[in-house]
């Protein structure tokens, strides 16, 4: 077996040395791709966000354990942070296309009123609500409150009201 053979291996049947350097080799790919991708795919936390982060995981594990071919697993990661630079900027560029891939967000509270149609589609409860005033405002009461979001992220934000 050659020395390339030793390290690398072939296939599925890979010993612990062989999985390691593959482990340690697909890390650094993944960190330029990810450098590549810029840190959009993991600041904004979006669904689509998230779909490539799940994405280019199981892509990449797939070359570390030799399930499919190294270079052909790297060259498909390349191709997902790419296809995510290309959305995201069609999403800059496009209200319309970021609206149907980001989505929007949604009012759940106007002036101490809770949305309850809203709340309904985003599926929470008042208690979920409350519970994200108290952490974002320190506040227990939706009074001081002006306006309430969920955004695409799935958090909620809170404008409060403006004090004279």
């Amino acid at each position: 077996m050659d020395i390339a053979g030793v390290f690398w291996g072939d296939g599925e049947k890979l010993d612990l040395l062989q999985m390691s350097v593959r482990a340690l080799s697909m890390f650094f790919i993944a960190l330029v791709l990810i450098r590549l991708g810029g840190m959009r795919i993991f600041g904004k936390r979006s669904a689509f966000d998230t779909i490539i982060i799940i994405m280019l995981g199981a892509i990449l594990a797939r070359g570390v354990i030799g399930a499919s071919p190294f270079w052909s697993t790297v060259a498909a990661s390349a191709t997902m942070v790419l296809v995510n630079r290309l959305v995201a900027w069609l999403c800059a560029a496009n209200d319309t296309v970021n609206d149907v891939i980001k989505g929007k967000h949604l009012l759940l509270c106007e002036n101490g009123q809770i949305h309850w149609d809203n709340m309904k589609v985003a599926s929470l409860s008042k208690s979920d609500l409350m519970e994200s005033l108290r952490l974002e405002t320190k506040q227990d009461s939706l009074e001081k409150i002006e306006k309430a979001y969920m955004e695409t992220n799935g958090r909620i934000s809170f404008l409060l009201k403006k004090t004279i």
